[in-house]
């Protein structure tokens, strides 16, 4: 009986501080754009050792060099 005089006010402090740091979050923006970092992982364009698909892109109508190794999975 006695732990419980100690666990409810703990109880009540953890959960004021989850409280505490949802608003937070909230207020410092965390939760504004929820939708681009998932959309930013199909768009690595910016990478420069991203080569796949670039001898297609330039010259479209030229089949692929038959010495290349295929595509790995």
């Amino acid at each position: 009986m006695a732990a419980l005089y100690v666990m409810i006010p703990v109880a009540i402090i953890v959960v004021a501080l989850a409280i505490w740091l949802l608003f937070w979050a909230i207020d410092n923006g965390q939760y504004d754009d929820l939708d681009s970092p998932a959309h930013n992982i199909l768009f690595d364009d910016e990478d420069p050792a991203h080569k796949a698909g670039l001898a297609e892109a330039e010259h479209p109508d030229k089949p692929a060099r038959q010495d290349e190794e295929p595509p790995r999975a």
